[in-house]
């Protein structure tokens, strides 16, 4: 089902999309993570392994993941990954949902958007009676940490990102943070 909120088009993604999405992902992350890496490291996190056709590919046809891209005037500016069925390490008695991604262009921040696909994530969440929302986001991701908590996440974890395989990571910036959400019936 589309989703049109506010002249910004929601569209889930299914097999026939993977060449966008993955063009779009990579795009997108080129925007705002490369201070991340030493050289050859976004290269290889695009296009070898987070966001390489075959892998996109898969992922839309795993029924477990929903994928949606956002239009702006018919442009592609912002994706979502939600993991339907996703569990929290110390919160397995809850069942969650796991955002997986959110990804905006910066040319299309700060009109609501990212207000939409997070309704659109709370929305997924009850209509698949959800009890928790979580997410993972760079503990240096200041500004994305604060939008999440404008939505209510919290902090409830930390944890390092390993190499490998992010051999190719500055090692300052392989904390993570992990962010949780109740979800209200």
């Amino acid at each position: 089902m589309d989703c049109v909120m506010n002249e910004i088009l929601i569209k889930p993604v299914d097999e026939n999309n993977a060449e966008e999405l993955s063009a779009l992902a990579k795009n997108i992350y080129s925007h705002y993570y490369d201070y991340l890496w030493m050289e050859g490291g976004k290269r290889w996190y695009m296009h070898d392994f987070a966001y390489k056709l075959d892998v996109i590919r898969e992922e839309l046809k795993d029924k477990n993941n929903l994928h949606y891209i956002a239009y702006q005037n018919n442009d592609a500016v912002a994706y979502l990954k939600i993991k339907l069925n996703a569990t929290l390490k110390g919160l397995e008695e809850f069942n969650t949902l796991e955002l997986e991604r959110i990804y905006i262009y910066p040319k299309a921040t700060g009109n609501g958007l990212g207000k939409q696909l997070m309704q659109l994530t709370f929305d997924i969440a009850q209509q698949h009676h959800k009890q928790l929302i979580f997410l993972k986001a760079m503990d240096t991701a200041k500004d994305a940490i604060a939008f999440y908590q404008s939505f209510d996440f919290e902090i409830c974890g930390r944890f390092t990102l390993s190499a490998p395989p992010f051999d190719l990571m500055k090692e300052e910036y392989r904390g993570m943070v992990i962010m949780k959400k109740h979800v209200a019936q």
